[in-house]
């Protein structure tokens, strides 16, 4: 028996335990991750689509007839003659889509924690009333907004009531994105306020009293006291904000539907809209779009560490 193999078996005889209570996390995320992941890349160097799968029709089974075409969806997303319409466009929008969204999460957050990390009266009321969005369920959140916005919602009704135009918030594609933005940053400002929230609670409050001490105002004590003081939870809630966002199914989905204009949809609905929202259903086209944005948010991510860990090292120095 090689080394090896002797190092593997000791650690087995001597660490059994821990490896019984991790085998049964390990097989429910091969079924639900690992497969569906290998399988999609595998449908992604193939033609296959509704028509040329394999199904069965009653007690006739028809069997699979797509080929494999190496990475020709690839090129064709990409740099193909409608690439601009199916896929950069989707992508532009995806980019604003989720700046916009995180830079006005953290913003209304930080600004919500901060009022709250004050003595106010009411302060424990406050922060539960501010909590609700996220405690309700997001399909629940989504209903209430989709019937607040429509033609006779009470949104409309109430700037009728006004003299002021009624936007087709449902129908028009400005206006679509507009509500898409305020619903998903309706729902995503709690999570922020709570977590810097729990940063500024960190902060030592010493830093506050020798910077008023040192004569520094309030927004020089914000600028090096309390901004550096979130520096970790900040980099860390901004990174889960940009994946969420970028990959936010639910919001777009559940408040447009079928209706949503097809500029509207980000990459992600869009690619489920390819998959499972039209005839014949792309399923590799639609698969090679998870797989890129699978790859844009790897590659963004590594980015962002790395930025941040050089700033890191920066402010050590």
């Amino acid at each position: 028996m090689t080394a090896v193999a002797q190092r593997l078996k000791h650690s087995y005889q001597k660490n059994w335990y821990a490896y019984a209570m991790i085998a049964p996390v390990v097989v429910v995320l091969g079924v639900l991750v690992v497969y569906p992941l290998v399988y999609g890349l595998y449908l992604t160097l193939t033609d296959a689509d509704s028509l040329n799968s394999a199904r069965t029709i009653g007690v006739n089974h028809i069997d699979a007839t797509y080929k494999f075409i190496g990475l020709d969806n690839y090129q064709d997303i990409l740099f193909g003659d409608t690439a601009y319409d199916r896929f950069w466009s989707h992508f532009i929008w995806t980019i604003v889509w989720t700046a916009l969204c995180v830079a006005l999460h953290y913003s209304i957050g930080l600004g919500l924690a901060l009022l709250l990390n004050q003595k106010l009266r009411g302060r424990t009321f406050y922060r539960l009333m501010l909590i609700v969005p996220w405690a309700v369920p997001t399909f629940v959140t989504v209903f209430g907004w989709r019937i607040m916005l429509s033609d006779s919602g009470v949104i409309n009704t109430a700037l009728d009531s006004i003299g002021l135009p009624s936007p087709g918030w449902l129908e028009d594609t400005f206006w679509q994105r507009f509500a898409a933005i305020m619903v998903n940053t309706w729902c995503g400002v709690p999570f922020m306020m709570v977590s810097l929230l729990g940063g500024l609670q960190s902060i030592d409050s010493s830093l506050y009293e020798a910077a008023e001490m040192d004569g520094a105002s309030a927004w020089q004590r914000f600028r090096y006291v309390t901004l550096p003081g979130l520096r970790s939870v900040s980099s860390t809630v901004v990174l889960l904000g940009i994946i969420w966002t970028f990959n936010q199914f639910a919001v777009i989905f559940l408040l447009f539907g079928r209706t949503s204009a097809p500029d509207a949809q980000i990459l992600v609905t869009w690619a489920y809209f390819l998959g499972f929202g039209q005839q014949p259903r792309e399923f590799a086209e639609s698969a090679t779009y998870g797989m890129l944005l699978l790859a844009i948010l790897i590659v963004f991510t590594s980015f962002y560490r790395r930025w941040l860990n050089r700033n890191d090292q920066q402010l050590t120095i």
